[in-house]
C-alpha cells in the first residue's frame, strides 16, 4: 500500500467533487449493452424446466419427445452434469459447497423446491424450446415440505439432506442444547458468540424485555433478470457472457460445478441492471455452457420475472428471540439473542453475520448469541445488502427501543450512553478500530428532522441503528498513461454504484488531472487481474487502493523518465499536482502532460499496476448507520405511509457524494419495502403464489418521501483515502425505525416482518379489544 501522496492534510482537489458519470451517456441513450441485449450468429435460445412441486423425488425424467421436436437442438437434465462431491471452492473470503450449488443448479435425483431446474432445452427460438419443455414427461413422488425454520428445527420434521447432521435440537424454549449422538437434522450449523456472565448481568437489571420476532423471505428485487450467453469452442475453451456482481466468481464456480479449469473460461462482465448480493452467485451459466457443448452452438438463456423469484437467492426468513436488561439510567447490563435463519433448500445463510452484527453498535458487557443455519424448501438464498444483519437489527432495535421507553430515556439517548467506540469489543471478540457510531447518532439527534415537531393523530416517529463490518478482499487495477496525457484505468470490477467514476476520480487525484481526463474500464477475467466480487462494500475501498496504488506505481515511473531527461536521481523529483519538480532547483517544472508526449524518446510506454488483498493489509473500516422515520397510519385499513426519512451514516471519506448519497438512500428505500409490504407468500404444498412484481410488493416513488441523507466522514486511519464503503449498512435500521414509529402512532409493538395493512390491522383490532371471527377474517 502506497503512503498518501496528500500533502494538504486532507483537502483534496478531485475526491469529495461531483463529476459527471462516465458512463452515464451511454446507459441514458439505451447503447449500455446488458447481458440480455448479447447476440451472435448462429446462436440458440435456451429454456429451463422447473419443478412444480416444493419437496419431491424424480423417479424419472424423459427427453425423447423433446429432442425429436423440430428447431430443438439438445436437452440436458442432472444426468449430463459431472458429480461434485465434498469440493470447496474458494470464492473470495468464502467457500462454496460446489456439490450444493451443482444440486441447486440442476437437481437430481430430488427436488426441493417450487421452480428447482429439472431439464433444459436449446432451440431455434424461445418459443419452440418453450413447447419442448411441454414434451419432456417427469415423474415426480411428493414428499411433505417442511417451510419455516421453526417447523424444520422440530425433530420430527421432514429431512431435506440426509447427510446433515446435528448435535443440537436448538428448540426456542431450549436453544443450543445438545442431544447426544448425531441425527439426520435440518439445522446445517450452529455459530455462539458468549462474553461475561449473562445471569449476572440481568440479575443487575431494573427493567428486562424480551420478545420473539419472526421476518418474512423477501428478494433483492433487482429490475434486470439473470441472463447468460455460452459459447463452447471446439478447442474446450468457453467464453460466457452474462450480468454478474463477480466475473471470476462466475468463473471460479463454472468451473469448479462442471469439471473444468478455470483458464479454459473467459467470462465477459456485461452492464447490470441491479443485484444488491443477489448476482454473486451462478445459475444459468453452466446450463448455458452444457447445451452449447452438446450444440455446437453459442447459446442464451434469460430468465422470466417469474423464474427469478422462484428460483434464484432471496434473503433468509427469520425466527428469532431477543431478551435485554438495563438499569433505570439506560445502561444495558444483559443481552441474549437467538436466532434460525432459513437457508433455502441447501446450507449457507447468512446465520453467522447475523450474529456478528447484531448489538455490535453497542457496548455490553454480558451477552450470548445463539445463530443456526436452517435448510426449508424454499430457493437457496443468497447474499442481499449486509445479509443477516437486517433481521437480527430488527429484533434487537425495537427491544432497545422498549427498553428506553420503560427507562424514561430519549431512545437515541439511551443509544449514545451504551454506544460502540474505538476499542469496544464486537460481538464476534476483536475490539474495534476507529469509528463513527456515535457520530451518526448524534447527526440524527442534532437534525432539523428530529428536533422538528411531529404533530396529528396516528402519526409516530422511530429511530434505530445499525452495524456492518464492510468487506475488503483481492483486486487488481492497471494505469496507463496516454500519449495526449489521458489515462484509462482498467479493473474488473462491475460497475453497480458508479464504483467507475470513483476509480476515476482516485487517479486523476494521484496523478493531478481532471476526473474527466480518465476513462476507467471494466475488463473481463482474461484481461483483467483477479478481482473479487462487487459486493461487501468493498469496491471503492479495496478496488479503490488497487487504483491509488497503481496510479502510485505509474508516478514512480514517470519519475524516471524525468530524471532521465533532466540528468537526475529519481528520489530528486517531486510530482505535485501533475507538475515534476526538481528539488531545490530552478529547472522549470513539466507538467504531465508534456512529459507524456515524450515517452517514446524516453523508454517506451508507462502503465502502473497493483493487486491488494485489503482484508490482509488491514484497510477494512467497519460502517455505522441511523435513522429516523415519521409514519402515519391510517387505522381504518392498516395503511402506513412514511412522511419523513433521514439517515446518517459513517462513510470514511466521500470519494463522489452524490453516488454516496444515493447509496444510502437506495438502502433505505429498501428497508422501508422489507418493512411494510415485501414478502413471498405461499400456499399449503410450498408454491410461490406471488411470483411476479404485481404482487410481490416493492415499494415505489409514490409510496417514498424524499430521503433525507446526512454523510458522516470520520475518517478510516487505514486506507490512504480514509473510505470505509458504504453500500449496505444503510439498509439495516429502517426495519427497526419503522416498527418503533409504527409502535408510537398506534401504541402497537409489531414483531412480524411484514408490517402490512392486514398484519397491522389485525393487531390494532386485537389491541382495541375486538377479537370477533368475523373482523379478525376481515384483516386476513
Amino acid at each position: 500500500m502506497a503512503d498518501s501522496n496528500d500533502s494538504r492534510n486532507g483537502a483534496f482537489r478531485v475526491i469529495g467533487t461531483r463529476p459527471v458519470r462516465h458512463d452515464g451517456l451511454e446507459k441514458v441513450t439505451g447503447r449500455a449493452l446488458y447481458g440480455a441485449d448479447y447476440s451472435m450468429p448462429g446462436m440458440l435460445h435456451g429454456k429451463v424446466l422447473r419443478s412444480p412441486h416444493a419437496h419431491a423425488f424424480i423417479k424419472s425424467i424423459n427427453v425423447d419427445k423433446a429432442l425429436r421436436h423440430p428447431g430443438v437442438y439438445a436437452v440436458i437434465t442432472g444426468a449430463d452434469f459431472p458429480e461434485v462431491k465434498g469440493v470447496m471452492a474458494q470464492v473470495g473470503e468464502l467457500v462454496v459447497n460446489t456439490h450444493y450449488l451443482s444440486l441447486n443448479v440442476m437437481a437430481r435425483d430430488k427436488v426441493l423446491y417450487d421452480g428447482h431446474p429439472v431439464a433444459a432445452v436449446a432451440a431455434t427460438s424461445k418459443h419452440v424450446a418453450e413447447e419442448a419443455l411441454e414434451l419432456i414427461d417427469v415423474v415426480y413422488k411428493e414428499l411433505p415440505a417442511v417451510m419455516t425454520a421453526e417447523e424444520a428445527m422440530k425433530p420430527d420434521a421432514p429431512i431435506l439432506l440426509p447427510e446433515l447432521r446435528s448435535r443440537f435440537i436448538a428448540h426456542r424454549t431450549d436453544p443450543g442444547s445438545p442431544e447426544g449422538p448425531d441425527r439426520p437434522s435440518n439445522i446445517a450449523a450452529h455459530i455462539q458468540f458468549q462474553r461475561g456472565d449473562l445471569g449476572a448481568g440481568f440479575r443487575a437489571a431494573d427493567i428486562v424485555v424480551e420478545r420473539e420476532y419472526t421476518t418474512a423471505t423477501v428478494h433483492q428485487g433487482y429490475i434486470e433478470p439473470q441472463n447468460a450467453l455460452a459459447v463452447y469452442s471446439a478447442d474446450d475453451h468457453v467464453t460466457i457472457y452474462c450480468s454478474t456482481q463477480g466475473s471470476f466468481n462466475v468463473r471460479t464456480l463454472t468451473a469448479s460445478m462442471l469439471g473444468l479449469s478455470e483458464g479454459m473460461i473467459r467470462v465477459v462482465p456485461a452492464e447490470i441492471g441491479g443485484g444488491f448480493g443477489g448476482k454473486t452467485t451462478i445459475y444459468l451459466e453452466p446450463l448455458a455452457v452444457m447445451l452449447s457443448k452438446k450444440s455446437g452452438r453459442p447459446v442464451k438463456l434469460t430468465m422470466s420475472r417469474g423464474e427469478v423469484l422462484r428460483a434464484t437467492g432471496p434473503t433468509s426468513g427469520t425466527k428469532m428471540r431477543a431478551k435485554m436488561g438495563a438499569s433505570r439510567d439506560g445502561r444495558i447490563t444483559a443481552a441474549e439473542v437467538w436466532m434460525a435463519y432459513e437457508a433455502g433448500a441447501f446450507p449457507g445463510s447468512p446465520f453467522a453475520p447475523g450474529a456478528m452484527t447484531t448489538l455490535g453498535s453497542y457496548n455490553i458487557e454480558n451477552l450470548k448469541i445463539d445463530s443456526f443455519d436452517v435448510v426449508v424448501n424454499r430457493p437457496k438464498v443468497a447474499a442481499y445488502r449486509a445479509p443477516g444483519s437486517p433481521a437480527s437489527a430488527f429484533a434487537c432495535e425495537t427491544v432497545l427501543d422498549e427498553l428506553a421507553e420503560k427507562c424514561g430515556i430519549d431512545p437515541l439517548e439511551l443509544r449514545l450512553r451504551n454506544a460502540s467506540h474505538e476499542g469496544t469489543p464486537q460481538p464476534a471478540g476483536p475490539p474495534f478500530k476507529r469509528i463513527g457510531y456515535v457520530e451518526t447518532v448524534v447527526a440524527v439527534k442534532n437534525s432539523t428532522h428530529y428536533r422538528s415537531q411531529l404533530t396529528g393523530k396516528y402519526r409516530g416517529r422511530g429511530v434505530a441503528s445499525g452495524f456492518w463490518f464492510n468487506g475488503g478482499l483481492q483486486s487488481s487495477a492497471t494505469v496507463n498513461i496516454h500519449t495526449d496525457g489521458t489515462v484509462s484505468v482498467v479493473t474488473g470490477s462491475v460497475d453497480i454504484g458508479g464504483s467507475r467514476a470513483a476509480m476515476a476520480m482516485v487517479a486523476a487525484e494521484v496523478l493531478g488531472l481532471d476526473a474527466g481526463d480518465v476513462r476507467p474500464l471494466v475488463a473481463d477475467t482474461d484481461v483483467s487481474g483477479h478481482t473479487d466480487v462487487t459486493g461487501g462494500s468493498r469496491i471503492a475501498l479495496a478496488t479503490g487502493l488497487a487504483v491509488y496504488d497503481a496510479a502510485h506505481d505509474a508516478v514512480r515511473q514517470l519519475k524516471e523518465r524525468v530524471a532521465k531527461l533532466w540528468e537526475k536521481q529519481p528520489d530528486e523529483i517531486e510530482f505535485i499536482e501533475g507538475l515534476f519538480k526538481a528539488r531545490a532547483d530552478g529547472t522549470a517544472p513539466m507538467p504531465l502532460k508534456l512529459l507524456a508526449s515524450r515517452l517514446a524518446r524516453t523508454g517506451g510506454p508507462v502503465t502502473g499496476r497493483a493487486t491488494v488483498n485489503a482484508g490482509a493489509v488491514g484497510a477494512v473500516g467497519n460502517a455505522f448507520a441511523t435513522v429516523c422515520v415519521d409514519v402515519e397510519v391510517d387505522p381504518d385499513t392498516g395503511k402506513v405511509q412514511i412522511l419523513r426519512a433521514t439517515i446518517a451514516q459513517d462513510v470514511g471519506r466521500a470519494i463522489h457524494p452524490s453516488y454516496v448519497e444515493g447509496q444510502m438512500q437506495g438502502g433505505f428505500a429498501q428497508g422501508i419495502g422489507w418493512a411494510l409490504n415485501e414478502e413471498y407468500v405461499y400456499d399449503s404444498r410450498g408454491v410461490l403464489r406471488n411470483a411476479g412484481l404485481l404482487d410481490y410488493r416493492m415499494p415505489t416513488c409514490l409510496d417514498l418521501p424524499l430521503i433525507d441523507a446526512i454523510v458522516v466522514e470520520v475518517p478510516n486511519p487505514n486506507h490512504p483515502l480514509g473510505v470505509r464503503g458504504v453500500g449496505e449498512v444503510s439498509i439495516v435500521p429502517p426495519m427497526a425505525a419503522v416498527a418503533n414509529a409504527i409502535y408510537r402512532a398506534v401504541g402497537v409493538r409489531m414483531t412480524e416482518l411484514p408490517i402490512s395493512p392486514p398484519r397491522l390491522l389485525k393487531a390494532l383490532l386485537r389491541k382495541h379489544g375486538d377479537s370477533s371471527e368475523t373482523q379478525a377474517a376481515a384483516a386476513d
